[in-house]
């Protein structure tokens, strides 16, 4: 898998357990080493911020990608690359799928399960064949990768999820 740049999908907020943070940063670090872009939400709070902070500090590209609405909520990143304010939610997402050529899953809310949803959709359509990496940081997924396994038992799922998601609990396993 040649990746020049993937998309992180996370939370605009740090979470409860600081272990999220620190993955962050890891893979932003790993990214960077790995000339590997960074596709991201473009916020500077949180998880986002500290991925972008990561890949910037190891002297890695970030490209960030945030809708009119958010740049006061998420307080959009000043010292990234590039940064592409769009008109709303949708071409902010049409944008981070178009920029990279996989997408990595931290945790997050409704935002980043509503992006992981989306692309793992549009992969099942065949609009692209992106690969999904989620970073399963303390099992955080644990509970939707059993809710997925539940959805292909029940023969709701066209294909194997597996054929699409990769789920992986540190950082250096995605650059295996």
């Amino acid at each position: 898998m040649d990746l020049k740049s993937m998309a992180v999908f996370c939370g605009s907020r740090a979470g409860a357990n600081k272990l999220y943070s620190e993955h962050a940063a890891e893979l932003g670090r790993l990214m960077a080493i790995n000339n590997i872009s960074l596709v991201y939400g473009g916020g500077s709070k949180g998880l986002m911020g500290a991925v972008a902070d990561a890949v910037m500090e190891n002297g890695g590209k970030v490209i960030g990608v945030i809708p009119e609405v958010l740049v006061k909520w998420e307080a959009q990143h000043h010292g990234i690359t590039e940064l592409h304010v769009v008109e709303d939610m949708h071409a902010r997402k049409k944008m981070l799928y178009e920029l990279c050529d996989a997408a990595i899953v931290l945790p997050g809310g409704n935002g980043t399960l509503d992006e992981m949803f989306e692309m793992l959709t549009w992969n099942t359509l065949q609009i692209h064949n992106k690969k999904i990496f989620i970073l399963n940081t303390t099992g955080f997924y644990d509970h939707l990768m059993q809710h997925i396994i539940k959805m292909m038992e029940e023969e709701f799922l066209y294909e194997d999820w597996q054929e699409r998601i990769l789920v992986v609990s540190e950082p250096r396993e995605i650059f295996k």
